[in-house]
């Protein structure tokens, strides 16, 4: 018996439509399935999103990009495979079409599908002698202002040596999975997702010459608040905590992955070739 958490999108009927039945179907081949708590069904098995990453064999999300990063934030540390279900247009991550979800499912289970391991970001901030925050990103961590407030000024240092000096709206510290997110937005490059390496992409700066970096992965980032700007850090896309001048802001290669079941008829360039009308 394998135990799969399945994380539907929140507040969309679809989704929890769709995770009913596989619920179902999983029962009925004898797996326990498990419903992430307060979307919506609470006559099926339930657990709270932490319980679900400390039990689950596999997770099954039904929704799009964000409800995978969600769903990866749930793992705490463990290397579950996440089968992405989109229930949309095609996602970067969720892969499967929703009207093979449970083929996909079953042959996820029978390790039928490849498995892409994705690099993540340990992210903490610093404030004088204390650890403020901690977490992981999948797909970036993000350093921005407030709605009216000011440019402020970064200062970006990588392997412990000075690497730039920003006067910007902000910065973006991303993963090669999170390249084709924010960072591609702001200039910055797209990255093959499964690369070892880390992007410092600037928001809107004020120079023209500071242009986005691809950095090896092994290299620690410290980004250093100089101004007195009011200033937010988000981890994929979840506000983090707010930043004073003086905060330091260090990004390393996690330790552990994230492993994402993939549809074995697309890859990254059909992807790009969807999204983006890459090449036409």
């Amino acid at each position: 018996m394998r135990t799969i958490a399945l994380v539907p999108k929140l507040g969309n009927a679809q989704a929890v439509a769709l995770c009913r039945l596989l619920a179902i179907e999983l029962q009925r081949q004898g797996h326990c399935p498990l419903i992430e708590e307060g979307t919506g069904l609470p006559d099926l098995p339930n657990a709270r999103g932490l319980e679900l990453g400390q039990r689950a064999d596999l997770f099954v999300v039904l929704g799009g990009d964000g409800t995978l990063l969600h769903a990866a934030g749930l793992c705490a540390g463990r290397e579950v495979p996440i089968l992405g279900v989109n229930l949309g247009t095609l996602g970067y991550l969720t892969e499967a079409p929703r009207e093979r979800a449970a083929e996909m499912v079953a042959r996820a289970l029978s390790g039928e599908l490849p498995v892409s391991r994705r690099s993540m970001l340990a992210l903490e901030v610093r404030r004088g002698d204390q650890v403020v925050q901690k977490g992981f990103a999948l797909n970036d961590a993000v350093i921005s202002k407030g709605d009216l407030a000011r440019l402020t000024r970064l200062t970006a240092s990588v392997g412990g040596r000075l690497a730039a000096e920003y006067e910007a709206d902000g910065l973006i510290v991303a993963t090669p999975t999170g390249s084709t997110a924010y960072s591609l937005s702001a200039g910055g490059p797209i990255v093959y997702p499964t690369l070892e390496a880390v992007l410092l992409t600037p928001i809107c700066p004020h120079s023209l010459t500071q242009r986005p970096l691809v950095l090896p992965a092994s290299m620690p980032i410290e980004i250093f608040l100089a101004g007195d700007a009011e200033m937010f850090l988000s981890v994929d896309g979840t506000r983090g905590c707010e930043l004073r001048r003086g905060d330091v802001v260090r990004a390393t290669l996690a330790p552990h992955r994230t492993l994402l079941v993939g549809n074995p008829d697309v890859d990254p360039f059909s992807i790009l070739r969807a999204k983006l009308h890459w090449g036409a």
